[in-house]
């Protein structure tokens, strides 16, 4: 066989041509900076390995070849061990008043002044291939880049923890993580190994009835709430102290989550659901929105609660304490490289300013050491800080040296403090420097929790109570699909002994639904729940929903011959209120509107089922429609469009595939003809509910 000595594959950007001694000569056909190594060697040649001849062996003196191959092998870095998948986004900071009296940190006290910020968002079980919408704990984590050093708020979007003290935070992890001796299932909880440690942990019993709950599987990362979750302190310049607790709230779309069977589908139809969603919609200029509110209450008022404020498996409720609004977060700007900033963001507790600090809160304090810990070891140098999506945009002064992958070059003979050899080099400054507040409940060393830790169910039965009734069947119906997953019987009925002390309705409800009423095991509290706290609606997501289509979107069903004038007037209206609207056709190609223009739709059918989507219309033509009625996707998309409790709009053509999906007509029930007069209208009054629950009893009876 002969072998063409000439280089294959080239780049079509490089023209070639041939020397004497029949070597290649490239040249760059397109104007722009020189390739060069990470040193800042330029390089003729980027198509070509080193060889010694033309089918000759690569010889290692390749120096570029060893660099970026050596580069490439290392681009993965150890994967966060929670929180593993995430999202990112850049924004501003900026105060809604001075704050002067709560803290003297110096970003909220100027109400012109913006600070920058990078948001994170994320799951907490799953690893980083996993998918966006699993029933979750969600991860809320903000970076304030501050003219006195960074503010790092981690927290996630539920108010409370599953555990009360960092010692068992290792044992959470491994229980809800895939089995170790089966590497399954991934991304989910409803597994033997994470209910055998929670039937153990009375202590959980709150953030279950939360991790059950609609707010595990939130519509979007803009739909989500914070929290700081633990008790912090502020401290303002008088060197008064306030306990806070930390609230994000969406600023004008509100809270929303999605219906378990939607969150299904969706992450097979787009496991990237969540992270698109974001990216687009900062794209696009939606910009997301948070309130940043703290609950703010001094020593008398955390003595005359009933539980103790360094329990982090306990909330205060609004109506105690109301949120006090402190400044609003916009993010107006998507990563450049998402592995530079969103995966090598490094978010630590312990990253607090003057102004800010802790409190006893074991939780939190184990959290000090744990996150530092992580960074090391993900990032691989205690350098992680000299990171550009990590760095302070305020000076950084101090004697630490070296250390692997050292970016800084400090100049100077003084590396140590106090010297004699170094007049300007940085000291101690007591006026202006972080002093922790003196915290008078210091005590014998102890291995021991506080009585007042001790009640597990008081808090989790007034969120049961606070639930609207579509909230508590989606509780009843979460709790059930678990633990019907757990092969182990005896951590059920363990189980069902807890929910009967949560709620008996709630422990009726799930073992009617599982078969096994009766047999519920008898658990004795520490401390028996009580029965008289009031119910809470700041607590239900359904209760404060918005009455708003902002930041939605709008699937439309169309067809050839399809209504472009009743579209137009459709989009028009949706832009006034902050929606879009994406065209869905059976297949991707141009269409032909009702006046022969071609229009190409958005997307297809069999790639946009109707669960992507806040709301739906069908609106094909009168011949398109029999084409439909054909096709099981848009059946389906229909069909779940209805049982998903979504507002439905129609034209009169669409009835017959409407009827093949078993679906009638009824405005009752959030089905509106938009071809009538003031039909757009009316349907997007339907969509501003977000959900039609009058519909849920025909498709989801009550358990």
């Amino acid at each position: 066989m002969k072998h063409s000595k000439t280089a294959k594959g080239r780049n079509d950007s490089l023209a070639a041509s041939r020397g004497k001694g029949g070597e290649l000569h490239q040249t760059a056909t397109n104007a722009g900076e020189t390739l060069t190594t990470n040193h800042g060697t330029a390089i003729s040649d980027n198509q070509n390995s080193l060889k010694s001849g033309a089918r000759g062996p690569t010889l290692i003196e390749d120096f570029i070849l060893r660099e970026k191959i050596t580069h490439f092998d290392h681009e993965r870095i150890p994967e966060r061990i929670v929180h593993a998948r995430g999202s990112g986004a850049h924004g501003t900071f900026q105060p809604l008043k001075n704050n002067s009296a709560l803290t003297k940190a110096a970003f909220l006290q100027d109400p012109k002044k913006k600070t920058r910020v990078f948001a994170r968002f994320s799951t907490v079980a799953g690893g980083a291939g996993s998918v966006d919408t699993p029933r979750d704990v969600r991860g809320f984590a903000v970076k304030f880049y501050t003219e006195e050093g960074n503010f790092d708020l981690v927290g996630n979007n539920i108010p409370v923890f599953f555990i009360q003290d960092a010692i068992k935070f290792p044992d959470l992890i491994h229980s809800v993580k895939m089995e170790p001796d089966r590497g399954f299932p991934q991304a989910g909880s409803a597994h033997d190994t994470f209910w055998d440690f929670v039937s153990l942990m009375p202590e959980s019993m709150h953030m279950l009835m939360w991790a059950m709950s609609d707010r595990a599987i939130p519509r979007s990362l803009r739909h989500i709430e914070g929290f700081g979750i633990h008790t912090f302190r502020m401290i303002n310049a008088q060197g008064k102290s306030t306990f806070v607790k930390f609230h994000w709230r969406p600023a004008k779309i509100g809270a929303a989550s999605h219906i378990w069977d939607e969150a299904v589908k969706i992450a097979g139809a787009d496991p990237d659901y969540h992270r698109r969603d974001l990216h687009t919609a900062i794209e696009m200029g939606n910009f997301p929105e948070w309130i940043l509110s703290v609950q703010a209450f001094d020593q008398k008022t955390a003595d005359s609660l009933d539980f103790d404020i360094l329990d982090s498996t306990k909330l205060i409720p609004e109506e105690i304490i109301p949120l006090e609004p402190i400044g609003r977060m916009v993010l107006d700007r998507n990563p450049v490289n998402f592995f530079a900033e969103t995966e090598q963001v490094a978010f630590h507790p312990g990253h607090i300013v003057p102004g800010i600090d802790f409190t006893a809160d074991p939780l939190l304090q184990g959290r000090l050491h744990s996150y530092l810990d992580t960074q090391l070891s993900r990032l691989g140098s205690a350098n992680f800080h000299e990171i550009p999506i990590n760095r302070p945009v305020c000076p950084m002064r101090n004697f630490q040296r070296d250390g692997h992958m050292r970016m800084e070059v400090p100049p100077g003979r003084v590396n140590y403090e106090p010297n004699s050899l170094g007049p300007d080099t940085p000291s101690e400054n007591p006026l202006k420097g972080f002093a922790s507040f003196p915290d008078p409940d210091a005590g014998p060393k102890t291995r021991s929790r506080p009585e007042a830790f001790a009640d597990h169910y008081s808090q989790g039965r007034l969120f049961w109570k606070s639930m609207s009734e579509p909230e508590q069947s989606h509780i009843v119906s979460a709790f059930t699909f678990e633990l019907s997953k757990v092969e182990t019987p005896a951590i059920r009925t363990r189980m069902l002994g807890h929910l009967d002390l949560l709620s008996p309705e709630l422990g009726q409800r799930v073992a009617k639904a599982m078969g096994m009423e009766g047999m519920a095991d008898k658990i004795t509290p520490a401390v028996p729940p009580r029965d008289d706290l009031k119910p809470s609606p700041a607590l239900s997501l359904i209760k404060k929903w918005p009455k708003t289509i902002d930041g939605r979107t709008m699937g439309v069903l169309i067809t050839d011959g399809f209504d472009s004038r009743l579209i137009a007037s459709l989009r028009a209206t949706l832009k006034k209120e902050g929606a879009d609207l994406k065209l869905v056709a059976p297949h991707v190609g141009p269409l032909a509107d009702s006046g022969g223009k071609k229009v190409d739709p958005d997307v297809q059918l069999d790639g946009a089922p109707s669960v992507v989507f806040d709301a739906v219309v069908v609106v094909p033509s009168k011949a398109g429609v029999l084409e439909l009625l054909g096709n099981a996707a848009a059946i389906d998309w229909v069909r779940d469009a209805f049982g998903h409790l979504k507002a439905i709009g129609c034209v009169a053509d669409a009835e017959p595939l409407l009827d093949k999906a078993g679906i009638k007509a009824d405005a009752g029930l959030g089905l509106v003809r938009v071809d009538t007069k003031s039909g757009i209208e009316a349907f997007i009054e339907q969509a501003k509910q977000h959900r039609i629950w009058k519909r849920e009893p025909l498709v989801r009876p009550k358990r």
